[in-house]
C-alpha cells in the first residue's frame, strides 16, 4: 500500500545540519563586501534559496546584491563543508529503509546544485537513493513558491496529492502547502511553536522520528 506514496525531501535542515555553516560562509563572504551581518538576519530567508539568502542580507544592509557575493560564499562552504558538516542521526538508514521498500524518494532543495552535490558527498549520501533531484537552479521560483515541490513530484511521476514533503523551514512549508502535498515538519531550525503556525500536518523533534510515517493513519489518509 504505502509505495504509491512518495517522500519529498528538503536537504537543509532535514537530511543535514548544514545552516550553520551556510550561515557562516555568509558572514564571511557578505564581510568582504562590507557588510557586518549577523546570524539572527538570515533567518527569515532559510530555505528561500542561497539567492535570497545573501541577497536578502545584503539588501537589509542597503548594498545591492550581486552574483559575484553567491559565488564567493559558495568558495567558503565548500571549504567549510567537509570540517562542519554533520549528518543527522538516521537518516542514512532511514533512506535506504524507503528505497529499499520501493518507496519513491526526490530531493527538492531551493540550494544550488554545488551546494547539493558537496553536502551529500560528505554526508555520504548516495544520490542514487532518490529518483529525481532538484535544485533551486531548475525553477524560477523559489520557496514558498510550490514550483519546485510541483517539478520533483512530475519528474517522478508522482500526484502531487500522494506527495510528503519533509521540511524544516516556514518558506518550505508554505511550498509544499501551496503544492497542495502532505507535510512533516523537522523542528531543527524553528521551534515547534513556530513552525505550528503553518500548520504542518506532523511535527517531529528530528528526521528519524519520521519513520513509522506510514503507519500514522490518525494524520494522514492513505486509502485502500
Amino acid at each position: 500500500m504505502q509505495n504509491k506514496f512518495a517522500i519529498l525531501f528538503d536537504m537543509d535542515g532535514v537530511l543535514v545540519d548544514s545552516e550553520p555553516v551556510i550561515e557562516a560562509a555568509a558572514i564571511a563572504g557578505l564581510l568582504e563586501y562590507g557588510i557586518s551581518a549577523k546570524p539572527q538576519d538570515f533567518t527569515p530567508f532559510i530555505g528561500a534559496g542561497e539567492d535570497k539568502y545573501i541577497g536578502g542580507v545584503a539588501e537589509k544592509y542597503g548594498v545591492p546584491y550581486k552574483l559575484d557575493m553567491k559565488a564567493r560564499v559558495y568558495q567558503i562552504f565548500l571549504e567549510l563543508v567537509p570540517l562542519k558538516l554533520k549528518v543527522y542521526d538516521g537518516v542514512i538508514e532511514l533512506l535506504n529503509r524507503w528505497h529499499s521498500e520501493g518507496v519513491k524518494m526526490a530531493l527538492a532543495s531551493s540550494a544550488d546544485r554545488i551546494k547539493i552535490d558537496a553536502n551529500l558527498r560528505v554526508a555520504g549520501i548516495n544520490p542514487s537513493l532518490f529518483s529525481a533531484i532538484i535544485s533551486g537552479e531548475d525553477v524560477i521560483n523559489k520557496k514558498p513558491s510550490p514550483d519546485i515541490y510541483l517539478l520533483a513530484a512530475s519528474r517522478i511521476g508522482a500526484n502531487p496529492q500522494d506527495c510528503i514533503v519533509i521540511e524544516d523551514a516556514l518558506n518550505g512549508i508554505q511550498a509544499a502547502k501551496a503544492a497542495g502535498m502532505k507535510c512533516v515538519a523537522i523542528a531543527t531550525s524553528f521551534e515547534k511553536a513556530v513552525l505550528k503556525n503553518e500548520k504542518p500536518d506532523l511535527i517531529y523533534n528530528k528526521i528519524s522520528d519520521a519513520v513509522n510515517i506510514f503507519e500514522n493513519t490518525q494524520v494522514f489518509d492513505w486509502g485502500n
